[in-house]
């Protein structure tokens, strides 16, 4: 197959920090290796309206610090439809794209296996390899995504700081982390932050058994000795009941159970971090992931390749036929990307191994949590 001479880079769904470094690295590396790079703003949407901008040393040269994506990003629910992907096959052919790098999430690299799709492309020349970012961690057969250890960070930080103000007033704190289908970022930052209990979505506790588990290590929490009373709960966006109601219902049972406490003493605090979590200057982790990523993906396509996504250290359960090494980076792979796509619909409906580990693990510890 032959290697691609023009090559198009697009950031598509959530941003992520990182996402920068790696269309850095995609576009020095691509532009050193013989091919002309051009970016593409605002993901798919963009493309579909001849959003092409130029990718020179001088434009990237400075961006590897800055969070979010230079080349913006927007979701574009109708790229579903086969005559919106027909026309933007036609504009990349029409701008001689013969290549492409879409930097993005589930349904980014959704996306970009429907766009090159061997039943719809027909005789027409057009490679894509996708890079892994998102900072949920909810894609299959990497390591890590772009993002997740900026984000992770962020998150121990703001929790780090609540936790100063719940100590000192002995408060009950609920802290609503990004995670809608993955709970990634809770289990990890509840560790990290040394929470009392993380809640997230693989658990699949309804809502009175959410409920009583907070409940329950409030009131445990409370019994230890002055010094130590404050609760800090990390929950996932995606958790079925909902963090308002959530409060309520748990002021509610704390205040049947402890009748003659003072209110305020049992009373919780909600904090929602929101999208607070996507922003920021990449951490040097992903700073180094998106250059790693970027620089395997441009070289991949330079070669030849076509739908692989870019892993980093894939885990081991990764079929010998839907993946392999990359020469250009010993802890990169490329993956098949459909094998890709059915690994994280696993991931998310809890079908895959690491997704029970995952659960199972934090299931074994969270009675240590609380010792």
């Amino acid at each position: 197959m032959a290697g691609s001479k023009r090559i198009g880079i697009l950031s598509s769904g959530g941003d992520a920090p990182g996402m920068n470094a790696a269309i850095r690295a995609a576009a020095l590396v691509g532009r050193s290796g013989g091919a002309d790079i051009v970016g593409i703003e605002r993901g798919y949407k963009g493309l579909l309206e001849d959003a092409f901008v130029p990718l020179m040393p001088n434009d990237v040269s400075g961006i590897l610090r800055e969070g979010g994506t230079i080349l913006g990003s927007a979701r574009c629910k109708e790229f579903h439809m086969r005559e919106v992907r027909d026309k933007a096959r036609s504009i990349l052919a029409n701008r001689g794209v013969d290549g492409l790098i879409v930097i993005g999430g589930n349904g980014s690299l959704t996306g970009a296996l429907l766009l090159c799709d061997p039943k719809e492309l027909g005789s027409q020349a057009l490679n894509v390899i996708g890079i892994p970012a998102s900072i949920d961690n909810d894609l299959g057969f990497t390591g890590m995504s772009i993002g997740v250890d900026t984000a992770m960070n962020t998150i121990v930080e703001a929790v780090d700081k609540i936790a100063d103000t719940a100590t000192a007033h002995d408060r009950t704190f609920i802290i609503e982390v990004m995670g809608r289908d993955c709970g990634y970022l809770a289990m990890t930052s509840a560790i990290a932050c040394g929470a009392d209990l993380a809640l997230f979505p693989e658990s699949g506790k309804p809502e009175q058994a959410i409920i009583d588990q907070i409940v329950q290590t409030v009131l445990t929490v409370r019994s230890r000795s002055r010094k130590s009373r404050r609760v800090i709960i990390i929950k996932a966006e995606g958790v079925g009941i909902s963090t308002d109601k959530l409060k309520a219902e748990v002021d509610a049972r704390l205040r049947d159970k402890s009748p003659n406490a003072d209110p305020s003493g049992i009373e919780t605090r909600v904090t929602v971090l929101g999208h607070v979590v996507r922003g920021g200057r990449p951490s040097a982790f992903d700073r180094l992931l998106g250059s790693r990523l970027g620089n395997v993906a441009v070289r991949a396509l330079i070669g030849g390749d076509t739908l692989k996504m870019v892993a980093w250290m894939p885990p081991s359960e990764v079929p010998e036929d839907a993946g392999r090494c990359s020469a250009a980076d010993p802890k990169c792979w490329l993956v098949d990307l459909g094998a890709v796509l059915v690994e994280t619909e696993n991931l998310l409906k809890g079908r895959s191994p690491l997704t029970r580990w995952r659960a199972g693990a934090f299931e074994e510890i969270e009675g240590a949590l609380l010792m």
